[in-house]
C-alpha cells in the first residue's frame, strides 16, 4: 500500500488537525456515492480510509513512523540478522564448520523460524474496515439521534448521530469491521453520513439560515410571530417598517458545540396575499407615496 502521508498529501510533520481537515476534503470528493461506477475513485477511497486510520490514530501513526506496522496497519516482520542465527557452533558460529557443505546446516531452522513468524503474524492479524453509508434527516443531524443500520449478512450496528454532524462526514465504531485472526483485533465499521435537504431550513458553517415570508401589514405596522428554528418555535418581534432582505439574527438557535452556538438568521420576505385584495387595492390607488422614496431613484441617477 503507498505510504499514508503521500495518500494524504501530507508532511510526516503534519499536525492532527492538518491529517483530519486533508481527509475531509479528499473524502468529499473521492467517496463512492459521488462516483458511482467509478473503480479508479473507490479504489482511491479505500487508500484514503487506510491511510486515514494509520494517521489519526496517535499511537499507530508512532509505530508506523517506527516501522513497526506497514500503511495496512499490519506488523511488520522482524528482521533476522546475521547475529541472530550465532549459536553454540564451532568458534561460536552455527555456519563455521569443517565439512565443507554443510556451511548451510541448520538451514531448515531459518526456514522454521520465517514460517513460524508468518504464522503467528497471521493470528494477530488485524480485520479489515468495512464501509457503509447512512442517510439522516437534516434535523437528526442538527440535534442528534440514535440510528440503527441494517447489515448485509442480517445483523446491525447501533450509532449515535453527534449533534451538528456534517454532510459526508465518516463515523467510525471501533471493532465493528471484519473480524482479525485469532490473536487479532476486529477491523473498525466506517459510516459515511449523508445529509437530507430540509424544506426551509439551510446550514451555512454552524449558522442555520431561514427565509420568513411576512405579509405587507406585518412588515409595515410590525408583528410578534413565531418563527421556526431547529429546536422548536420561538417569539419574534418584526420590527416596524421591515422590508424585504431585512435579516434578523435569533442567538444560539444554529449549531451547538461544547463550547460555541451558532445562531439563526431570519430573513425576511414580504408576500403580497395570494388572492386579490379589493380593500387594499382601493386604499392603494388612493395612496400617495413620497416622491423622496423612490426605490429605484439609485438606478436611474
Amino acid at each position: 500500500m503507498k505510504d499514508p502521508y503521500e495518500t494524504l498529501g501530507v508532511t510526516r510533520t503534519a499536525s492532527s488537525d492538518e491529517i483530519r481537515k486533508a481527509y475531509r476534503k479528499l473524502a468529499k470528493t473521492l467517496h463512492p456515492d459521488l462516483n458511482p461506477g467509478n473503480a479508479k475513485a473507490e479504489e482511491r477511497f479505500k487508500e484514503l480510509s487506510a491511510a486515514n486510520e494509520i494517521l489519526s490514530d496517535p499511537e499507530k501513526r508512532k509505530r508506523f513512523d517506527s516501522g513497526e506496522i506497514d500503511a495496512s496497519g499490519t506488523e511488520r516482520p522482524r528482521q533476522n540478522y546475521y547475529k541472530d542465527y550465532a549459536a553454540n557452533g564451532a568458534g561460536g558460529n552455527r555456519y563455521q564448520n569443517t565439512s565443507g557443505f554443510s556451511d548451510f546446516g541448520g538451514a531448515e531452522d531459518i526456514f522454521a523460524d520465517m514460517f513460524g513468524r508468518q504464522s503467528r503474524q497471521s493470528r494477530r492479524m488485524r480485520g479489515q474496515d468495512l464501509n457503509y453509508t447512512l442517510t439522516v434527516d437534516f434535523l437528526d443531524a442538527i440535534n442528534g439521534a440514535k440510528k440503527r443500520i441494517s447489515l448485509p449478512d442480517g445483523g446491525s450496528l447501533d450509532l449515535a448521530i453527534p449533534a451538528g454532524i456534517e454532510d459526508k462526514q465518516v463515523l467510525r465504531l471501533r471493532g465493528k469491521g471484519a473480524p482479525g485472526g485469532p490473536q487479532g483485533q476486529a477491523g473498525d465499521a466506517l459510516v459515511t453520513i449523508t445529509v437530507n435537504p430540509h424544506a426551509f431550513f439551510t446550514r451555512k458553517g454552524d449558522d442555520i439560515h431561514l427565509d420568513l415570508p411576512v405579509t405587507i401589514r406585518e412588515a409595515v405596522l410590525g408583528a410578534r410571530l413565531k418563527v421556526p428554528t431547529p429546536t422548536g418555535a420561538v417569539m419574534v418581534t418584526i420590527p416596524k417598517g421591515s422590508n424585504t432582505g431585512s435579516v434578523l439574527r435569533l442567538k444560539g438557535k444554529g449549531i451547538a458545540h461544547a463550547h460555541s452556538h451558532g445562531d439563526e438568521l431570519v430573513t425576511l420576505r414580504v408576500v403580497l396575499p395570494s388572492k386579490a385584495d379589493t380593500e387594499l387595492e382601493n386604499f392603494l390607488t388612493n395612496w400617495t407615496p413620497n416622491p423622496d422614496d423612490d426605490p429605484r431613484k439609485d438606478m436611474l441617477s
